[in-house]
């Protein structure tokens, strides 16, 4: 015999729905544990896989595929079964189990079946029917909950992130994203997924949660996956949906509140504070309110920062590839996008890249003489460090923000004393713009 499939159905045992035509005339059916929901009921030519005990009316068994360990699968109603099966299954629900006698001329007949049945022989199958599907089927969804909101629907090409539990029909589990603690992260519409999967997503929401059955034509087909999808079995699906994003995407910024006053927006290179709360798509938090420095952020929070005033507030929407990529950091998965609430608190102006001092105005020139404060023609880390913060204290200068002032004129000495010797002498002293192939508009030490 052949194989079938199976769905996710509460049954209720204790009905007992008995047809029974007259002895030798018609198949005898013991309706005996029909489940209580039954959407679909098998009709001829309709592909089923069922498991069954076949024996004698004295009960001997003849024939199990329990015993053989693999259900019989077949399709109803066209002479591939024997004609008391055929009959005996049409109606059933997957889950339903029932005993249906069969006379011997819609058995095996006066010939019987070699050594195993005698002719004119009365059979009894006990079956427990797995799965039903037909090749005009298609992919069927059902939303169980979904957001109020919902500003996104999956489309082909969108990269994504799911959970599932995924089930036969008749609700025996053969994976689970939950069970290993992962989301699934997928395009859509590429085919990285079975075909029915990637017709079953399109159109979901962040939040939503929804049902989708598949066919096994839109599935594993003939093939099966391994020990837990056995051949030509419909795959049900329950998916929650974690996050969305596309590849094209850039960042979005949505200003939520900006002050009546704005006497300067925030440039590239500014020191900022600034209060966040960062979230995942589903809402779920992974960071919040810390201060940083513009030039550590992540690329599209960076971008996202830009143009503020101080006391504005927006939200800020970065896609993996301005995030933390496929790699993803502490607290945030492969893949995710993230949603930040800003409130800028403050703004310094800062030095370009790369500098750890600028001139306000011209520096002095010559310069080492301003610097060699006691005339001794050598400078010292002390004598520096009282020159540079003279020149912050007259606002003739500004310091890195953010950053230890003391640590930054250091590292400006000991660029300066290139001999190491702990002082500077005029003939090692030059200015950065002097040393960058580039020039620079500000000079600095």
């Amino acid at each position: 015999m052949e194989s079938i499939f199976a769905l996710i159905f509460l049954c209720v045992t204790g009905t007992h729905v008995s047809s029974s035509p007259g002895p030798l005339e018609d198949v005898v059916i013991d309706r005996y544990d029909i489940p209580r929901v039954c959407p679909r009921e098998v009709q001829t030519g309709d592909f089923v896989r069922y498991h069954y005990n076949g024996t004698f009316t004295d009960g001997k068994k003849f024939d199990s595929s329990h015993e053989r360990g693999a259900p019989f699968s077949g399709q109803v109603g066209l002479g591939r079964l024997i004609t008391g099966l055929d009959r005996g299954v049409q109606g059933m629900c997957v889950n339903e189990r029932r005993k249906v006698t069969v006379p011997p001329h819609l058995a095996y007949g006066s010939i019987g079946a070699g050594d195993v049945i005698p002719a004119d022989t009365v059979l009894v199958f006990d079956v427990v029917l797995l799965d039903i599907w037909n090749t005009e089927d298609k992919v069927q969804t059902r939303t169980l909950s979904k957001p109020e909101s919902c500003k996104r629907l999956v489309e082909a090409t969108d990269f994504i992130r799911y959970h599932y539990n995924g089930t036969l029909l008749n609700g025996v589990p053969f994976d689970s994203s939950h069970s290993r603690n992962g989301t699934y992260d997928t395009y859509v519409g590429m085919g990285y997924l079975i075909k029915g999967m990637d017709e079953g997503l399109i159109g979901m929401c962040v939040g939503e949660t929804r049902t989708i059955i598949i066919p096994p034509f839109l599935a594993y087909e003939e093939k099966g996956y391994g020990t837990v999808i056995p051949s030509q079995a419909t795959l049900v699906f329950e998916v929650f949906m974690i996050d969305l994003f596309n590849p094209k995407d850039d960042i979005a910024v949505v200003v939520k509140e900006v002050p009546k006053t704005c006497t300067r927006k925030t440039v590239v290179g500014d020191y900022i504070r600034y209060h966040y709360n960062g979230t995942f798509q589903d809402g779920s938090g992974f960071d919040t309110s810390y201060q940083r420095n513009t030039n550590k952020v992540i690329e599209g929070l960076d971008e996202g920062l830009r143009g503020m005033c101080v006391g504005e507030k927006r939200v800020v929407i970065v896609p993996p590839h301005l995030g933390h990529g496929e790699n993803g950091a502490k607290g945030v998965p492969s893949s995710a996008v993230l949603h930040f609430e800003l409130e800028l608190l403050d703004l310094q102006k800062g030095v370009p890249d790369g500098y750890m001092f600028v001139w306000l105005g011209d520096s002095p020139d010559p310069l080492f003489p301003a610097m060699d404060l006691n005339k001794d023609l050598s400078v010292p880390l002390e004598e520096f460090t009282a020159f540079i913060n003279l020149q912050v204290a007259e606002g003739t200068g500004r310091l890195r923000p953010g950053m230890d002032a003391d640590g930054i004129i250091k590292d400006m000495f000991n660029n300066q004393d290139r001999n190491s010797d702990g002082k500077i002498v005029a003939e090692e002293l030059k200015l950065k713009v002097e040393e960058d192939s580039d020039k620079a508009r500000h000079e600095e030490l």
